[in-house]
This record gives C-alpha cells, structure tokens and sequence, in this order.
C-alpha cells in the first residue's frame, strides 16, 4: 500500500502571527517533507480572553503571512465554527476530508504541550494525530518530568520518538520533539512593542506589520493576554 503524505496543523490566535510561527512551519515541513501545513486561527479560545483583533484581522494577516508559499494554506474551519474552538474537534473533522490513515501533525510550543492535560479530550487527540512540541535550544527533554505531571509524563514517556519516521508513516499517536531556530518572539511582545512605539519589524512578514499600521491595530492597551501558541 502507497504512503500517505502527511498533513501539518499548525492552530494558534494568531494575533498576530509572526517569524516564530512560520519558522516553525517551515522547519517540520522540511523535516517530514510535509506537501501541507494548514494554519488554523482559532475562533472562541477555550479558557482564555478574546483575542484583540477581531477573526476577520487575524484572518487576513495569516493570508499576508502565507502567501507565497505553497506549502502553507489558510484554514477558517474554527473562524466559522459556532462555540469554543477545540483541537479534538479540529483534527476530528479535518479528518474527514483526508483519505483514511493519512498522518496528521499537530504543531505547538512546549508551553502549550505542558498544559495539554486541561485540554478538550487530549487524551483522544493524541490518538488520532501526531504532536511535535518545538522546544527552544537549551532545553532537554528530559527534565521535563517534574514538569509534565504524571498522567502527562506517562502518555510522553510511552509515545515520544527520537526518530521521526513514524511521523511519516502512523496516521497518529507519536509526539517528537523539534528544537527549534532560537527566535525568542511572541505575539504578547509584539503587541507591547507597537503600543509603545517600538518598531517590530523584521519579527514578522513586512505585509503583516502593514496591515497593522493601516488598520491601528494593538496600540490600545492589552487586556487579552492571549498568545499566538493554542491554550484548551
């Protein structure tokens, strides 16, 4: 039977989407020879404030961020999606338009990875997809024990692969680990950075940081304490 070519998930507010975002993209597609990674701005965050910038300005700046890269697709399915935005949920109906046992890579910080056990059916999800954490350098994975909790460190421990060749070939189940490019940037700083007149330029696509100048985004003061990584 011919493999299938898996397909990336990379969810997050996106407010705004940055380097750190598409350099992360760009990387596991290279490692997994990934033909699709799908950016999925999230609608209603579970859990969290509403991002500052409406779904329709997120949105348009995944577009700008994107464009030119034919690997790279905008997704709306949680922008259009009536209640809380769940990854469960995401990957479940993504399914649905895949041919069956087609790998499926969810893409998250290892922020986000920490918190997974408060997450939507988690333990389900790592059923039905593959994770890749991106850890900044420096860090190893292996002092994360303490850290994770036990249920965390069991579902790790009994999961993780150095090798990610069965990333490429399980239509799910496996959680690698990806150090990353050091780019210490987060969507929170960059907000802060605009309110205070500090240019951010070069820490996101030139067209994004048009798009937020001309539309006056982020220079209000920040309530939402939202970042660009998924939270459940």
């Amino acid at each position: 039977m011919a493999s299938l070519t898996p397909v990336g998930i990379l969810g997050g507010t996106f407010d705004p989407i940055h380097n750190g975002h598409l350099r992360l993209a760009e990387e596991v597609a290279g490692l997994l020879d990934l033909k699709q990674i799908r950016f999925i701005p999230t609608g209603t965050p579970p859990h969290r404030a509403q991002p500052a910038a409406s779904n329709q300005q997120r949105a348009e700046m995944v577009r700008l961020a994107i464009a030119g890269n034919p690997r790279f697709v905008m997704d709306e399915r949680e922008l259009l999606r009536a209640g809380q935005s769940y990854s469960f949920d995401t990957v479940t109906e993504l399914r649905t338009t895949l041919p069956p046992r087609t790998p499926v890579v969810l893409m998250m910080g290892a922020d986000a990875f920490l918190s997974l056990p408060g997450w939507h059916r988690w333990r389900e999800l790592l059923e039905i997809c593959h994770i890749v954490v991106a850890q900044r350098p420096g860090y190893s994975v292996t002092s994360w024990e303490s850290a994770l909790g036990p249920e965390l460190w069991e579902a790790f421990a009994s999961r993780s692969v150095v090798n990610m060749a069965p990333l490429r070939r399980l239509p799910g189940g496996r959680i690698a680990i990806h150090t990353m490019t050091a780019l210490d940037i987060s969507a929170s700083l960059l907000r802060s950075q605009l309110r205070s007149g500090v240019s951010p330029r070069y820490l996101l696509p030139d067209a994004v940081l048009e798009y937020i100048h001309r539309h006056g985004l982020y220079m209000t003061q920040d309530t939402s304490n939202c970042e660009a990584e998924r939270h459940e």
